[in-house]
């Protein structure tokens, strides 16, 4: 199996190439670092081949290049030694607390700093003259030192890493919250746009069908009242809800939204669309008011459920009964179960989906389906909306 050897990045070849370059520069002058030592002439020329060939190496294998420029350092004080060397040894030191492992980022100043204080206190005993401590500043400069600065380095980039890997999950996070709102706003929207219009559209496609197949003038004129009644009121509610989507609508001020004090006007306006229905409101008049949320949400909740009533429903008593419980407003509308005899309006099933996410985004429990009772079967719809009291009354 042949071993594949890292290629080196083209900053390592550079600087190898110009320490090379420098170091035999030197030795051609003459400028030894250290002359009339044991081994003279070419032999500093080894040590010198060996660092350059690490420098290859000092971002890729650091450890390796730090332990074999060691030796080779150590090989360079028995000849007349060369400047150039020397640089690359703590150029190599650097590398290695820079691009090694975090423990040998640790290790390595931790041992040069005691290297170095062994070598000073060693020659200052060897010598017994003061000269001797320059010779252990000189090693905490060429060891000591190149460390400490690479460990500057890397803390320096770790953090700068760090801070970096925090903003783009700051950026992802609210990207995520983005999406969610934008997603949160568009089923808002949703939900009032097909509670607002689908009840007059509703009652519309009924009375058109109506007036289309009876051939009876008063039939048909009634019917087209009661088109054009709900094409107005549609219309009005369009008209709502754009000026709560655009600031420049041109309405100076905002719509109220609907409140459970318009229950009775909404169930007047199902009464005149041939729905017979009747409202027990057993909610205390002079009790609190209660939050908004909750008043629109049971709006619409009631609004929705007389709209699938007349497109679905058959002929018989609608009741919509509304009761106030000490931290729960609870809303039930029952009406008759079966094939309708008139005509009637597709359904898509929005409708339960709006009331069920209305009444969920209050922390309340909502209840659909068909279900027996004394007078036959009947479609209920039950919600139960939690009340805090320490929101009732609120607003006034």
């Amino acid at each position: 199996m042949a071993l594949s050897l890292p290629r080196p990045h083209r900053v390592d070849v550079s600087i190898a190439a110009v320490s090379l370059l420098c170091g035999l520069s030197l030795w051609a002058l003459g400028l030894h670092a250290q002359p009339g030592r044991l081994l003279s002439g070419n032999w500093a020329l080894i040590p010198l081949s060996v660092l350059a060939c690490l420098e290859l190496v000092r971002r890729s294998a650091p450890q390796f290049a730090l332990t074999v420029g060691t030796l080779a350092l150590v090989a360079d004080q028995f000849t007349e030694g060369n400047l150039a060397s020397i640089m690359m040894f703590t150029d190599i030191v650097y590398a290695a607390v820079v691009y090694g492992t975090p423990a040998a980022a640790r290790r390595i100043p931790l041992t040069t700093g005691l290297v170095t204080v062994a070598l000073t206190i060693g020659f200052l005993a060897w010598f017994q003259e003061p000269q001797a401590i320059l010779i252990g500043v000189l090693a905490g400069v060429i060891s000591f030192g190149p460390a400490t600065t690479g460990v500057l380095v890397r803390n320096h980039r770790e953090a700068a890493e760090a801070a970096k890997l925090r903003a783009e999950q700051t950026a992802l996070l609210a990207e995520m919250d983005r999406v969610q709102a934008v997603t949160a706003e568009r089923a808002r929207m949703a939900r009032e746009l097909h509670d607002m219009v689908a009840n007059h559209l509703s009652a519309i496609a009924i009375h058109s069908t109506a007036a289309l197949s009876l051939d009876d003038p008063k039939t048909s004129k009634d019917a087209l009242a009661v088109i054009r009644e709900n094409s107005v009121e549609g219309l009005a509610e369009m008209r709502r809800l754009i000026g709560i989507l655009r600031s420049d609508s041109g309405d100076l001020e905002p719509a109220a939204a609907p409140t459970l004090d318009g229950l009775g006007t909404l169930v007047s306006g199902a009464r005149t669309n041939g729905l017979d229905v009747t409202l027990d409101d057993a909610r205390d008049p002079q009790g609190p008011k209660l939050p908004a949320p909750v008043e629109l949400a049971a709006y619409r909740i009631v609004q929705e459920s007389l709209t699938n009533a007349l497109k679905h429903a058959s002929p018989g008593l609608v009741t919509v009964t509304l009761a106030q419980e000490p931290r729960a407003l609870t809303i039930r509308v029952r009406s008759p179960y079966g094939d309708p005899s008139g005509p009637r309006a597709p359904g898509s099933g929005a409708g339960l989906v709006g009331m069920r996410e209305r009444t969920e985004l209050l922390g309340g429990t909502f209840e659909s389906g068909p279900e027996s009772s004394p007078d036959g079967k009947v479609w209920r719809v039950f919600a139960t909306l939690p009340v805090d009291p320490a929101d009732e009354g609120a607003k006034e």
